[in-house]
């Protein structure tokens, strides 16, 4: 009887300590977008910088169910405080907000030669773009109910596609002679 009271015991006491921890950083965010914000930059100002990329893809989902043209200038300003508190740097900021709020490519930016870096590595460029025009439409179109800027985006990544298959083909035409 003492033997199965002390291993009754020490079963509770082995339980009390693996009792997990409620972790301090989780959050439940509502269906207010502005509310959820400030919910997430207090979380954040409080050492919980590591989930900056949950909170920002459930703030997103948040303005996905409640779209309006009104989040794009909401997510612009939670960013640049966001940036403000230290958590992101000014160009990654602005590399998010582009991402899913405008219809410029962050994929495509940079200065380089285009028949020496881009040609070959071409469809890792266009894969890319594509991956950030899905980005864009749930930004764009389905967080900010702007479908016309939506529809930009994708026309510019067509006509990039474009552009760079014939500078390509030229730039091949090129190296051939």
């Amino acid at each position: 009887m003492l033997r199965c009271l002390i291993c009754l015991s020490a079963a509770a006491l082995l339980a009390a300590c693996t009792t997990a921890q409620p972790d301090y950083c989780s959050v439940t965010l509502r269906d207010n977008l502005q509310a959820s914000m400030s919910t997430v930059e207090a979380k954040l100002a409080s050492g919980c910088e590591y989930s900056f990329n949950s909170y920002f893809n459930s703030l997103l989902s948040i303005a996905e169910e409640n779209p309006s043209k009104d989040n794009k200038m909401l997510f612009s300003d939670h960013l640049m405080r966001v940036n403000e508190m230290g958590v992101i740097s000014r160009r990654q900021a602005e590399g998010l907000y582009n991402r899913y709020f405008n219809v410029k490519f962050v994929s495509l930016q940079g200065d380089y030669n285009t028949c020496s870096q881009t040609c070959p590595v071409r469809a890792q460029v266009m894969s890319d773009m594509q991956a950030e025009l899905h980005d864009k439409e749930l930004g764009l179109m389905r967080a900010s109910a702007d479908a016309a800027s939506f529809y930009r985006a994708d026309t510019l990544l067509k006509e990039t596609d474009l552009v760079l298959e014939a500078t390509c083909r030229a730039c091949s035409a090129g190296t051939a002679q």
